[in-house]
């Protein structure tokens, strides 16, 4: 098998069609078929389910993935390394972020890494934590954005904190003090929940100070929960972050005592990584990375 069979394998899987996975490379889609049934043949086992609507991974298909992104992603380090001992900045690198990074830190890091490496590409990746995760051990991007608390096993460089705020209707009449809200205030309230993939730091958050709370709303994402508590269906918790984003009305207050999600960059070899992949590492340390955390490993 070569490199281009595997590019072929990969850009099927992610396409789910091998006519588009031609278009994408240039090929026919006949000799896409070509080259996935000889992979198939080669390795004694069938790694696409074949239907009128497309093709799906089977389970082979799906074990065997990640090490054919593994494969390539060598390859294109190869070649970057090649390139960086020629004096070149060149190649690509793929990072994870959810969708508060997404917002706030990537326009400036693409603009800012752009100005400095115009040669290196840069593929953005936006999803939950749990894609994030996902996405890093499966070699589909080379480094990505998580909490700390969300990282599971993958090495994590801390970044900066980000405080945590409790959000409420706008000119919602509160008892305790203006100026936070407690974890007592918090149990007489209706909660706007997401799922624990999307926000694990909140939900660490209400476990850790027993909020048993119950919520009839569960939805995904950021703008959707603060649009729910803007209509008055509840309160909700969210990172301070978050809050830059949103157009909706409403009041927030600091939780005392205070709370924080911790915002890393995550690779699963850190020192081994591409030279265009280090290269942003490296970048994003740089532009981000709140003295506290500083030489801190």
């Amino acid at each position: 098998m070569t490199l281009l069979t595997y590019q072929v394998f990969k850009t099927v899987a992610e396409q789910g069609s091998f006519r588009k996975a031609a278009d994408i490379l240039g090929l026919t889609p006949s000799a896409i078929s070509h080259a996935i049934s000889s992979m198939e043949g080669e390795l004694g086992f069938s790694l696409l389910n074949r239907s009128k609507m497309g093709v799906t991974l089977t389970n082979y298909g799906e074990h065997l993935l990640p090490y054919i992104n593994a494969v390539l992603n060598s390859d294109e380090s190869l070649q970057q390394a090649v390139a960086e001992f020629n004096g070149l900045k060149q190649g690509k690198v793929k990072v994870g972020c959810f969708s508060s990074v997404c917002t706030n830190w990537m326009p400036g890091i693409m603009n800012s890494f752009g100005r400095l490496y115009p040669d290196i590409t840069i593929e953005v990746f936006q999803g939950t934590y749990d894609d994030v995760v996902y996405w890093i051990k499966n070699g589909v991007v080379d480094l990505g954005f998580l909490s700390v608390s969300s990282a599971d096993d993958i090495p994590i460089k801390p970044l900066c904190k980000d405080r945590l705020l409790c959000v409420m209707p706008k000119g919602t009449t509160k008892p305790g003090s203006k100026e936070h809200m407690s974890i007592d205030e918090m149990r007489n309230h209706q909660f706007v929940t997401q799922r624990e993939s999307t926000d694990a730091d909140i939900q660490n958050f209400l476990k850790e100070n027993s909020l048993d709370i119950q919520s009839n709303y569960h939805v995904v994402d950021d703008l959707s929960t603060i649009a729910m508590v803007a209509n008055g269906f509840g309160i909700c918790l969210m990172p301070e972050m978050v809050m830059n984003d949103i157009p909706y009305e409403v009041d927030c207050y600091p939780l005392k005592p205070d709370a924080y999600r911790i915002i890393g960059i995550a690779a699963i070899n850190p020192g081994f990584m591409a030279p265009a992949a280090r290269t942003m590492y490296n970048h994003i340390i740089k532009k981000y990375q709140q003295d506290e955390f500083k030489n801190k490993d």
